[in-house]
């Protein structure tokens, strides 16, 4: 009952045709995901980051609701300063619901306290109404500002980190600076850019969900498994990352082309740059997995239900390994 209410907001809020309902719509998807925050194990850190999320969250809705009564108030009256000052306030609290730089600071703490499942939904479901209202109303000097310090923030944020959970949110930054920057050029792009992303994520997500890790030294629980397997399976993070001939790779290549043809070459510069970072944090793990020297446990054993979980994965892991090269190859056969 909870997703659906969750899934009516955010459609209510990209198909609305005034700030009002989108409001209204956005306040729906909140009072949604409270519950579902709090479903299954309840502890303190799930009540702290339910508290966290309802706070801010609340705070940017009532700030919103400001905006767009004053945006009322201006355009009845025309005042082209205040119009400006009103659009910066109005994008300011869309980047806070959204999590982006440097309003993040709420993003990796509420992240830590939540189980997979509901982290996967606050990295890309939560994102989408957001992003929509930002794409309706956008200030070039801002959007630059906003993409910088989520490029920056997200790379560095996630190179000390131990629990994987803080590592996907700042990762999350990182992938929304891209989202901005496409969202710039080219709503298409944008759009292109965050559903490969909903994909990418969901196979990692899901496979840390599969065998509950939560923290960097658990990854090692992974050593009963098929060498092949895992090799597959931590390729996953390499292409979430943007390494080529990956699929994550793919919506990386067409918001550079986008920014060659149109000359950005320094935002470009700094968001090539600062994704290297990125990449060299899932490279950590992977290399962990797969070089260190471990003892292996030969009495852990897999039951039935994480068998099955694992195939599902397994599926989602070729197309996002193999997705690149098979795109190439139908577009060479069109």
């Amino acid at each position: 009952m909870f997703f659906i209410m969750l899934i009516c907001g955010s459609l209510i809020t990209i198909s609305s045709n005034s700030w009002l309902s989108a409001w209204m719509g956005l306040e729906i998807n909140l009072l949604s995901f409270i519950p579902l925050m709090n479903e299954g194990k309840k502890n303190l850190m799930t009540s702290e980051s339910s508290l966290k999320y309802f706070l801010i969250q609340a705070f940017a809705s009532s700030i919103l609701l400001f905006s767009i009564i004053l945006n009322l108030l201006i355009f009845n009256n025309n005042w082209i300063l205040m119009n400006n000052f009103n659009e910066l306030l109005m994008l300011s609290t869309l980047f806070l619901k959204s999590g982006a730089a440097p309003f993040h600071f709420w993003f990796p703490n509420v992240m830590e306290g939540l189980n997979w499942i509901n982290g996967l939904i606050l990295m890309t479901w939560q994102k989408i109404a957001p992003l929509m209202l930002i794409s309706y109303n956008w200030n070039y000097n801002f959007f630059i500002i906003s993409i910088i310090f989520s490029v920056i923030i997200g790379s560095l944020g996630g190179l000390n980190q131990t629990s994987l959970r803080k590592l996907m949110a700042f990762s999350s930054i990182n992938h929304l600076g891209w989202m901005l920057i496409a969202m710039m050029n080219n709503e298409l792009l944008w759009l292109t850019y965050f559903f490969l992303y909903f994909f990418l994520s969901s196979s990692i997500v899901m496979l840390f969900n599969n065998f509950k890790i939560f923290h960097f030294n658990q990854i090692f629980n992974f050593s009963f498994l098929n060498p092949i397997i895992n090799f597959f399976l931590f390729l996953n993070l390499l292409s979430l990352g943007g390494l080529p001939p990956f699929l994550g790779f793919l919506p990386k290549w067409l918001v550079i082309q986008n920014l060659i043809f149109l000359n950005h070459y320094f935002i470009l510069f700094i968001i090539v740059c600062f994704s290297l970072v990125t990449l060299f944090y899932y490279l950590r793990m992977s290399y962990s997995i797969f070089m260190l020297n471990y003892n292996k446990n030969t009495w852990m054993l897999m039951n039935n239900y994480i068998y099955k979980n694992l195939n599902f994965s397994l599926i989602f892991n070729f197309f996002s390994i193999f997705g690149l090269i098979l795109i190439s190859l139908i577009y060479i056969i069109i």
